[in-house]
């Protein structure tokens, strides 16, 4: 097959060579012209997906993956389109911006051709494929969904840093306009993709046509919404716990030895492209959603929640402090930003006045300049530190590494309890030791 993928970032480039390593043509349109230089050159725009390397040079100078700025060199005679460019959503009233999203559709729509399976991978609100890219598609080509092209959505599933494992690992879904696009969905990922045997699963590991779009929508809204509304009431839970004198780990570690509870962990933020931005998707359709909304505003809370535990072991007052965030990334060995508790974190210290300072040791100290932050080095004097993000370099850290600190607020469960001796050390959901 010939194989288009529209979007070449952490999701779409990993997918487009995972459909070069079966054998197809693949060519990858990115609007950034230095990620699609990289590529041609074999070299992987981005650190830390595993495999991505390796497969890039043994594919790229085979001739099976390349990359263009041009929809018109792509998107003709392509037998299948994938679409995976982002979908924002604004941070203040929640609601999704398509402005990428639609300018990637025209785009194909301009040069897209009989016969070829459109399949948008973009996370969206229910019902977007049928009434937003179905018409938008079908005025800018001319042609008729479902007579000359086929549509449909197949949610993304995978984490980044491990993409390949997970496209193994989970059901591929598919949900189409009509059953012919649903047919031809399936028979695209099967030959596309491969599947680790699950037996824990009701049914075969491999591509589950749910049959409708609006159907493949909702399930990938709501398995990640349901982890953000999981991980709002163990929040709730630790914050009770903490005002109570119990440790709420250990509560939860006895409650999830019962086979039907499944209680996540709390922790001082939510971050990354998914949890925090799909349930704002789903409150888009569902406005009246309470459960939804009181978690992801209870989530969103926990930054300043940190920060106030911190400043009430200062004494009352984080005026004047140095305060180090420790983690920039939004996940433990995963260098991005978004949505990351960092943030919200260092604009909550600043509002109590304290000099903050972050660490991160995935990024450089420029790095964390062009954020607009000051970076924080190991082994200067600091008086309060906040744990953002579970790097594996912070599960050794002891306070003769942070000279002169007297309180460690721990968002991440990830520190010791040795090495801490005359600091006040703050486990979020646990007593204060």
């Amino acid at each position: 097959m010939k194989i288009a993928v529209v979007a070449l970032g952490k999701i779409g480039l990993p997918l487009a060579v995972q459909f070069a390593s079966k054998g197809h043509d693949v060519v990858g349109v990115d609007v950034n012209p230095q990620v699609v230089e990289l590529v041609n050159a074999a070299t992987e725009p981005f650190p830390g997906e595993a495999h991505l390397q390796d497969k890039l040079t043994e594919l790229v100078p085979a001739g099976r993956l390349r990359a263009t700025t041009d929809y018109a060199d792509a998107i003709p005679g392509a037998d299948a389109v994938v679409l995976v460019v982002p979908l924002f959503v604004d941070d203040e009233t929640w609601q999704p911006d398509f402005g990428w999203m639609d300018a990637a559709t025209r785009s194909l729509g301009a040069h897209l051709t009989p016969g070829t399976l459109v399949s948008y991978e973009t996370t969206l609100p229910v019902g977007t494929t049928r009434t937003r890219w179905k018409p938008l598609l079908e005025e800018v080509s001319g042609l008729t969904e479902g007579v000359d092209f086929d549509l449909v959505f197949s949610p993304e599933r995978v984490l980044t840093g491990r993409v390949f494992a997970d496209l193994r690992r989970y059901p591929k879904l598919v949900g189409g306009l009509s059953p012919r696009g649903a047919q031809r969905a399936v028979e695209f990922y099967e030959q596309v993709l491969d599947f680790d045997e699950r037996p824990d699963l009701a049914r075969p590991n491999g591509v589950w046509d749910l049959g409708s779009a609006e159907a493949s929508e909702l399930a990938k809204l709501a398995e990640t919404t349901y982890r953000d509304v999981n991980i709002g009431l163990a929040n709730q839970f630790g914050r009770f716990a903490e005002k109570n004198g119990i440790d709420v780990h250990a509560v939860i570690e006895a409650s999830n030895s019962q086979p039907y509870s499944h209680i996540h962990r709390p922790g001082i933020a939510v971050g990354g492209h998914c949890i925090p931005v799909y349930p704002r998707l789903y409150l888009f359709n569902d406005p009246d959603a309470t459960i939804v909304r009181a978690a992801r505003e209870a989530n969103a809370a926990m930054p300043s929640h940190a920060v106030d535990l911190a400043r009430a072991a200062a004494g009352g007052s984080l005026s004047g402090l140095r305060v180090v965030v420790l983690g920039a990334a939004y996940r433990g060995g995963v260098k991005e930003t978004a949505f990351s508790g960092v943030f919200a974190t260092v604009d909550a210290a600043r509002a109590a006045g304290a000099q903050v300072l972050v660490h991160d040791p995935l990024y450089s100290d420029e790095e964390l300049g062009s954020l607009g932050w000051d970076a924080y080095h190991l082994g200067e004097p600091v008086d309060v530190a906040v744990v953002q993000a579970d790097h594996d370099e912070y599960r050794t850290l002891s306070a003769q590494q942070l000279p002169g600190v007297r309180v460690l607020v721990d968002g991440r469960r990830v520190t010791g309890e040795p090495g801490w001796d005359g600091v006040t050390r703050i486990v979020l959901g646990a007593a204060t030791a």
